[in-house]
């Protein structure tokens, strides 16, 4: 994870070969550094896959696929939405499966406040990577696509007595409740309960707010969700830091 949180959000994906990174929501320049400290070539990029509209989502966007030449995978009303719009478009709808050389990509539908917003699932040769940030309900659908997948990137933006006695207006703490706002951590965690089984190695904790959480509530809440499962890593997404996970080797903080 590139960044992650409400000042931006990105997440590179790499696997058989292939490099997918999934958002762009910080600057162009920013983007760059930090796929440095991970010694990627923004130019080697296949893809970028957008979930949706949302400025921490995709700040960087037009200016970083045109400057390194990547195609952009958008969804089509989301496409069609944008004023300012990327060089190399793709556009896809939500039942659709993206072909990027040897990896399959299947958009999900979320509930959130945005266009058309979407998470992903990537298989690969090696695997899945599940990707579901932004979403104020854990549906049905969502838990059905992120089954067995090898590492999860999931919302786990608030936790409940914080939201509700912490700084924010009332209609704010009401949008982020509602069925079109942000996962709780419990409500994250009763999502990673139904998604547990033997193969998953590694989960990214994201989109965590920094007025109305904290990493050890987060955690604390995934860690119970996990209990009498295979132990996978539980990392944390930062706003500020890359944090890095590989698979039989070591997961860091750069």
């Amino acid at each position: 994870m590139l960044a992650s949180g409400s000042t931006g959000n990105s997440a590179l994906i790499e696997a058989d070969g292939r490099r997918l990174l999934i958002d762009a929501g910080l600057s162009a320049r920013e983007l760059a550094r930090r796929l440095a400290q991970l010694d990627v070539d923004p130019a080697t990029l296949n893809a970028v896959l957008v979930t949706h509209e949302h400025d921490d989502h995709i700040r960087g966007l037009v200016p970083f696929s045109k400057r390194y030449e990547v195609p952009v995978y958008l969804h089509r009303r989301l496409e069609a939405h944008l004023d300012r719009k990327p060089a190399l478009v793709r556009v896809f709808d939500e039942d659709e499966i993206l072909v990027v050389d040897t990896l399959r990509i299947a958009p999900c539908p979320l509930t959130h406040d945005a266009v058309a917003p979407v998470g992903f699932v990537v298989e690969s040769p090696e695997g899945k990577v599940g990707l579901a940030t932004d979403l104020g309900l854990a549906t049905r659908l969502v838990a059905d696509r992120l089954q067995e997948c090898r590492v999860l990137i999931l919302e786990s933006n608030h936790d409940e007595i914080m939201l509700r006695d912490g700084p924010y207006p009332w209609h704010l703490k009401q949008r982020i409740k509602s069925r079109h706002g942000h996962l709780s951590n419990n409500e994250s965690a009763q999502l990673l309960e139904q998604l547990r089984w033997k193969g998953l190695e590694a989960v990214f904790l994201a989109h965590l707010s920094q007025k109305n959480n904290t990493p050890d509530l987060a955690i604390s809440a995934a860690s119970r969700a996990l209990e009498g499962a295979a132990s996978p890593r539980l990392l944390v997404g930062s706003p500020h830091e890359v944090r890095s996970w590989e698979s039989g080797g070591k997961d860091s903080i750069l």
